[in-house]
């Protein structure tokens, strides 16, 4: 530890000679007063700099506190209201579905299966292929001047990242029957992916991408646990191969049961939805407004042979599909 400066007071005059007595001191020495103590501190004593320090201060602090006292002012509710409402007027906030489809778009991708075109002129040999519907536009190798080990497209799905080493889920029946499965990420990268899991009974499938973005984000998933009726949800996906495209909705219902209309398969404990949702959407994610999922998107209810949306759309939640894809449970 620093010690302190110490200070000594100053020092003793030399003691005086002694004066003879025969001869007495002149007359205006007797009468002269002997020098105080305090005479013989100076200008330049410690003591006194102190002291003129500690005044200083004194009087500085004095002066702030006068000055900060009346500028001081509380507060109120009635100030943060109108901060609140002045930022609202002037400023155009984004929407929760904005913020939610911002979060999960780097996530999404684009399933697009293909089959040989010697396979596409036998019609057994895709019966039951789910793998709908083609995108718009003619199929790629469609001219008829192919060969027949060229591959065209069969169909176009959704999937979404589950994890950043390029771990895609998506529906099984857009990858089923397939011979090449590719994937297109948010920054438009190409790459095929081989099917690593499936799980039938949820209609699920679990894709590895062989090259995956630089910056390649995960979606965030969340439990569906505590999901409610009402609560607002947004599917993200590629109807009809446009895409990506998003559509907002509510949570209609939990633990619903669907089969699927050539009556081979029925699901249970799935999630209704009324977001829109057409074919192309499969497998694509069903998030909430923070932009995690909670499920994904596997059907739509539609009595008719048009198999479009008429406001009732299927998800399966998302406990089912990360145990696909050999994920704990949450």
């Amino acid at each position: 530890m620093r010690r302190p400066a110490l200070y000594s007071s100053s020092r003793p005059a030399p003691a005086q000679q002694e004066t003879p007595a025969a001869q007495p001191a002149p007359e205006t020495a007797a009468t002269s007063p002997a020098p105080s103590r305090r005479s013989r501190l100076s200008a330049s004593s410690p003591m006194l700099l102190w002291a003129a320090i500690a005044v200083l201060a004194a009087l500085l602090a004095t002066s702030l506190v006068l000055n900060l006292k009346p500028s001081q002012r509380r507060i109120t509710q009635q100030d943060i209201n109108a901060a609140v409402l002045k930022t609202l007027e002037t400023q155009n906030l984004p929407s929760e579905y904005a913020k939610a489809y911002e979060n999960i778009r780097p996530s999404v991708v684009r399933v697009v299966s293909y089959v040989k075109k010697s396979r596409v002129k036998d019609d057994k040999a895709l019966r039951g292929h789910g793998a709908k519907p083609k995108p718009l536009g003619p199929a790629q190798g469609a001219d008829g001047n192919a060969a027949d080990d060229d591959e065209i497209e069969a169909g176009v799905g959704t999937g979404v990242v589950i994890v950043d080493k390029g771990i895609i889920l998506t529906n099984l029946h857009v990858v089923s029957g397939s011979d090449t499965v590719k994937v297109t990420f948010f920054d438009g990268l190409e790459a095929t992916a081989t099917v690593t899991g499936v799980q039938p009974e949820n209609d699920l499938a679990v894709l590895q991408a062989q090259k995956i973005p630089d910056d390649m984000i995960a979606a965030t998933m969340r439990s569906a646990g505590d999901l409610l009726p009402g609560d607002k949800v947004l599917a993200v996906g590629y109807p009809f191969g446009i895409g990506p495209s998003a559509s907002g909705g509510i949570v209609s219902g939990l633990k619903r049961s669907f089969r699927s209309p050539e009556g081979k398969q029925e699901m249970s404990n799935l999630i209704q939805f009324d977001a829109a949702a057409n074919p192309g959407n499969s497998g694509g994610p069903l998030v909430t407004m923070d932009g995690e999922v909670v499920g994904i998107v596997t059907a739509i209810l539609n009595p008719t042979p048009a198999r479009t949306f008429l406001g009732i759309g299927f998800a399966v939640p998302i406990e089912n599909a990360a145990s696909a894809a050999g994920l704990p449970p949450f």
